[in-house]
């Protein structure tokens, strides 16, 4: 009883239209003083969350991707992805998969690829016969390997809120997030074949496919820069982050001669933006965990889950289903924040591997993302196409099918995520 008050008071605040950090915040301070009296300890509770180094890879990450954006270093991403395969059936949705997967690689942000992308692609996919539902489909779904595909925000951010490797988790995302762009870009072939009704683009000849793929040299640069030197050892998550950063800023200022400083002000500005507002949803969600673990919710969550007898892949069942309805109502970063506390103990307990859970976590926050009511990319695509909400829904619906599929192949086979991380000795 007392876990459904709890979960009731905090949708009921969330519901409300507050910030996200303040309807952590008011829970958990109504659950402090109802149950200590005090809240003495949420400052402390507060700034102890926000005092960790590895936080510092966030905002690097965000205002790398900010500049390579603002530079339109991106742009020449769909050139390139369209010359080598746009001309084939399908093509051009498959051209689409595939710059939503090395932007993604890029900026870590399920919203920006899909900004990014869609704003170019759309318009080609439409001259080129494709019906409208099914151009806006392909890039609701692309657009949410940013989640997936390190360096990903949501990956480091669970990194930090469960305290597991980041290094592992960009791995184990890898295998996962190629899998996932190859069922979507299967589909698109089967799509166009089935129906007859998506024509491809033409073939622009070898040398101004060779042109096209010169010019995204830079933007296919970065993710070898920023993921080798992790994987190799070379430079830790945060130290891979700056030299993104500056990577990003050269390309930008000395290759494409664009971003000068008032474009500098004003990624600054979006990255601090963006920034502050994650950090004090990470300090409020901190304030939740103590909360929730001052009425022994978790105690109480594990006692009931032994009660059941479930198995780990049991409880994993329920943990998904359970999100998988969360993400229709929250975003991808409450959704962490809120269940990771309370999960964790019990995966502990059940001995399930936090890698492998983080990587089927963030499969279901990709569907979170194209779910109404409140799945982001749909306003987003919804947004640059102005586009009727339904035909943007109804495009997305077989991605969703698709995405639990992904979902439950990797839970079938969990050497999908965790082989690259054992390769390189990151162990269970």
């Amino acid at each position: 009883m007392t876990t459904i008050l709890v979960l009731l008071l905090l949708v009921f605040l969330l519901l409300t239209g507050i910030p996200i950090f303040v309807g952590l915040g008011l829970a958990s301070v109504i659950i402090m003083l109802l149950t200590e009296g005090s809240i003495s300890s949420v400052a402390d509770t507060f700034f102890a969350k926000l005092d960790n180094g590895l936080l510092t890879a966030i905002p690097m990450f965000a205002f790398m991707a900010h500049v390579m954006i603002k530079s339109k270093v991106v742009d020449d991403l769909y050139d390139a992805a369209n010359a080598l395969v746009g001309h084939f059936k399908g093509g051009l949705g498959v051209a689409t998969v595939l710059s939503c997967t090395i932007f993604a690689a890029i900026s870590g942000s399920s919203v920006a690829t899909a900004l990014t992308i869609g704003s170019s692609a759309i318009p080609q996919m439409r001259r080129f016969g494709y019906r409208a539902r099914d151009a806006y489909g392909v890039i609701v779904a692309g657009g949410t390997l940013g989640i997936l595909i390190p360096p990903s925000g949501p990956l480091i951010l669970y990194a930090i809120v469960s305290e597991t490797s980041i290094g592992a988790l960009f791995m184990a995302g890898f295998i996962p997030g190629i899998l996932m762009a190859l069922i979507f870009a299967c589909f698109c072939i089967s799509q166009a074949y089935f129906r007859n009704d998506a024509a491809s683009s033409e073939w622009v000849g070898w040398k101004k496919s060779l042109t096209a793929i010169r010019r995204s040299f830079w933007s296919l640069s970065m993710p070898p820069l920023v993921l080798g030197g992790i994987y190799l050892g070379i430079f830790t998550a945060s130290e891979a982050a700056s030299v993104g950063c500056i990577y990003a800023l050269l390309v930008g200022a000395l290759v494409y001669r664009n971003f000068g400083l008032k474009e500098l002000a004003e990624t600054a500005f979006e990255t601090v933006r963006t920034t502050t507002m994650l950090f004090m949803i990470l300090g409020g969600a901190a304030l939740f965990s103590r909360a929730v673990t001052i009425i022994r919710l978790p105690i109480e969550l594990m006692e009931g889950v032994v009660a059941l007898g479930l198995s780990p892949v049991g409880f994993l069942i329920v943990v998904m289903l359970v999100i998988l309805v969360l993400g229709m109502f929250l975003e991808t970063i409450s959704i962490i924040l809120i269940t990771t506390p309370i999960v964790l103990p019990i995966l502990l307990q059940l001995d399930v591997n936090l890698i492998w859970y983080g990587i089927l976590l963030m499969i279901n926050l990709e569907l979170a993302l194209i779910t109404p009511p409140v799945g982001m990319n749909l306003f987003v695509i919804k947004g640059i196409a102005n586009a009727p909400l339904v035909e943007v829904i109804r495009g997305s619906l077989p991605y969703v099918i698709l995405m639990l599929a992904g979902l439950v192949l990797v839970m079938l086979f969990p050497e999908l995520a965790l082989w690259l991380p054992d390769l390189a000795g990151f162990g269970r």
